[in-house]
């Protein structure tokens, strides 16, 4: 394992610290300064598509391989971590990657550069929703859109069980109940993901046991206007609380999010119906950075650019903490095999529940023959075209959906 030894050049401070470790004894890693990271990662949240899969292989080729920033070492460990935590995957990596060049300072400097690019872009979003949401093209767009989320789901709960499953019957068993709870309650159960992590632990390597309302009413009320109208300034905190649990209970790549909020922000809360909801999902598709970024686009359907300030922090603080505290430990418990048969697990149930929110969601997004037909196309097109990005893919299905909408007349109620 490579240890780093990090010292501030004269003159530049926390953002010119260099590295000056060697790599198994052997190799050396290129010198680069903080900043250099930083503004990485600011470039790979702008530019950075294609989910939690595409941007940790994005991290991999460009930190390991070819700047030499990041030892492989270093990666895999923030990988496993990433795994094992709760919270999205793409984001916990840049996270600790961002504490390996520059420890707690590093790590929130990383941190709010990969999620600040989407996060605005996504803010802009939703204000065009809000503003045109009842005119035909948008609503011919998300017709689309919609769709092609249905199959993008499928697709990467498939990719997910590929990697993770294998031949495991175990795992294989924790996938079909995750599933099939989620396909049967319509929402994510958090304590079935505990569950399995449990299950997985004593079956493969048991343990051995040992002894503010005022405050809101300063804010402006377009700061809180919603889908609805200006939100209760209580509705921030219910947010806050909600978005807060999602961030430090849910498992897996960052589309493990998406049943888990469908069961509070449509079933629970009744925030957004299941139209918006996909809509929401699909703001995410077609931004870069982490998918979970949905996040933003709820709060601010929900309470305005406020709420999305609330939900994206309460998201992002626990995956943030979740990495930046067990960091300088992990190393020592990162090959204990008790905590990698938990991984399995947890990894298993959040696979599954990915596949039924696919099914859930798919009830609803596909419910006539045009709706069927964009989704299996994109389907076939993301199977077949290897290194077309899926962005382009929805795009096209959006343009598609607006053509469809007004050749044919459709009409894609929204309710409020």
């Amino acid at each position: 394992m490579g240890l780093t030894t990090w010292a501030a050049s004269s003159g530049r401070g926390a953002l010119a610290m260099k590295e000056e470790v060697k790599v198994d004894g052997t190799d050396r890693l290129d010198p680069c300064t903080l900043r250099q990271v930083v503004l990485y990662f600011l470039r790979l949240g702008t530019v950075g598509f294609g989910g939690p899969i595409a941007l940790a292989g994005y991290m991999q080729r460009d930190l390991v391989e070819e700047r030499r920033w990041i030892s492989e070492q270093d990666y895999k460990e923030g990988l496993a971590l990433a795994q094992l935590a709760p919270g999205p995957l793409a984001a916990q990596l840049a996270i600790y990657l961002g504490w390996v060049r520059g420890r707690v300072f590093g790590a929130t400097l990383v941190g709010f550069a990969f999620v600040a690019p989407s996060f605005l872009m996504v803010l802009a979003l939703s204000a065009l929703y809000l503003r045109f949401e009842g005119l035909p093209w948008m609503q011919g767009l998300f017709y689309g859109v919609g769709a092609a989320v249905i199959a993008i789901i499928a697709r990467s709960a498939a990719k997910l069980v590929r990697m993770t499953l294998a031949r495991d019957r175990l795992l294989w068993t924790l996938f079909a109940v995750s599933a099939a709870v989620t396909a049967w309650t319509e929402s994510e159960i958090v304590w079935v993901f505990v569950a399995s992590g449990v299950v997985a632990m004593f079956i493969k390597a048991p343990p051995r046991l040992s002894k503010g309302s005022a405050a809101m009413g300063l804010l402006p009320w377009w700061m809180l206007s919603g889908l609805h109208g200006p939100a209760a300034a209580g509705t921030l905190w219910t947010i806050a609380w909600y978005f807060t649990e999602a961030g430090a209970f849910v498992f897996g790549s960052g589309l493990a999010i998406v049943p888990f909020l469908h069961g509070g922000v449509v079933e629970r809360f009744h925030w957004l119906n299941d139209r918006q909801f996909l809509d929401a999902v699909a703001v995410a598709m077609i931004t870069p950075g982490p998918v979970v970024i949905t996040v933003a686009f709820i709060g601010y359907l929900v309470a305005g650019p406020a709420g999305a300030v609330v939900a994206a922090l309460g998201t992002f603080l626990p995956c943030y903490l979740f990495t930046v505290i067990p960091a300088p430990y992990f190393r020592r418990f990162s090959k204990n095999e008790t905590i990698k048969a938990f991984v399995d697990g947890v990894t298993a149930a959040a696979t599954g529940a990915i596949a039924g929110a696919a099914f859930v969601l798919g009830r609803r997004a596909l419910f006539d023959i045009p709706t069927v037909l964009i989704c299996a196309a994109t389907l076939l097109v993301i199977i077949k075209v290897k290194k077309l990005p899926e962005p382009l893919v929805i795009l096209a299905a959006g343009v598609v959906g607006v053509v469809l909408h007004r050749a044919l007349g459709l009409t894609v109620e929204v309710p409020r």
